[in-house]
């Protein structure tokens, strides 16, 4: 499995116009899985100069494309030929199950991981042919369910053995252990490489992630027609009360424009981890000693005689 390489358990969220192959390359130097939004490729002719670029900068280190498989996704065929082409590790897709999508992937030996809100979309995926889940609970950046972890991954772990990466305010190296306890192979962290100097967002969003915390953020589906979590200081920004959103036509999304996300901007509930702009060696750096320290403070909790006491 491809997590065998990794120095941490983590998969980086793609996150739509912020993640580019600066980004990917710099995580998976680091140890862990990279990953993109096809569509922040544009014009779509540079997908694959970013995927030759990336493969040849990585030393063939994992790293994940996201495809969106909605209908509104106009370029969904075209990028997958592109994925087939450059045999992409691992695919990460969104909105919508397609078996045609997993074949493609699995005809050069890749991985689908499909990312759900509810244990009925983690059904529904795994039946049509995905090879592992991504949980994306309450609290995560864009789009995000409401559910609590803890159910999310109990519901998925009590018929699913695959693998299982939980989403969802991530943003601590502490959190990155609690996923694997609670049930997860792998953490999946977005919103902290926002802070970072290799995402590609303008200085002005950096700073407000930086700044930011968990009651900063706004939970609506008016941007695209999907319910997630915005920074609520770009709402303002944008001349609108964040506590009296209207409510969106969900048949109006469509996931390919830019506007909404160029103007508000997303982010997850664990942003009041972040505390400064750094590089991206620096978060996963901080990151890996985080991991450490709990480890070790939960290996002396579990070994202490009060925890052996009936």
């Amino acid at each position: 499995m491809f997590t065998d390489s990794l120095s941490l358990p983590v998969i980086a969220a793609p996150m739509f116009l912020c993640s580019g192959p600066d980004l990917v390359i710099a995580q998976c130097r680091a140890g862990v899985v990279g990953s993109f939004p096809a569509l922040n490729a544009r014009p779509a002719s540079l997908l694959g100069e970013w995927l030759d670029r990336i493969k040849a900068e990585t030393g063939g280190a994992p790293f994940a494309v996201n495809q969106i498989v909605h209908r509104s996704n106009r370029r969904l065929e075209e990028d997958m030929a592109v994925i087939v082409e450059h045999r992409v590790p691992i695919v990460i897709t969104s909105l919508g199950a397609r078996p045609e999508i997993n074949d493609a992937v699995h005809s050069y030996g890749g991985t689908v991981l499909h990312d759900v809100i509810s244990n009925e979309f983690a059904h529904k995926a795994i039946d049509k042919g995905a090879d592992g889940i991504i949980a994306v609970a309450a609290g995560a950046g864009g789009h995000a369910g409401t559910q609590s972890p803890f159910a999310l991954l109990q519901e998925i772990r009590a018929w699913f053995d695959g693998p299982l990466v939980l989403s969802g305010a991530i943003a601590h190296g502490r959190s990155i252990l609690a996923a694997q306890a609670a049930g997860a192979d792998l953490a999946y962290v977005g919103s902290a490489f926002l802070s970072t100097t290799e995402a590609t967002l303008s200085p002005e969003y950096r700073e407000m992630i930086v700044a930011s915390s968990a009651k900063d953020i706004v939970y609506s589906n008016l941007f695209t027609g999907v319910h997630g979590n915005y920074l609520r200081g770009s709402i303002e920004a944008a001349g609108l009360d964040p506590a009296n959103l209207p409510v969106s036509d969900p048949s109006a999304m469509d996931f390919g424009a830019t506007k909404a996300w160029r103007d508000i901007w997303g982010a997850g509930q664990g942003i009041g981890a972040l505390d400064a702009v750094v590089s991206t060696e620096e978060l996963i750096n901080r990151f890996k000693v985080e991991y450490k320290v709990a480890r070790d403070r939960l290996v002396g909790v579990t070994t202490s005689p009060a925890s052996a006491a009936p």
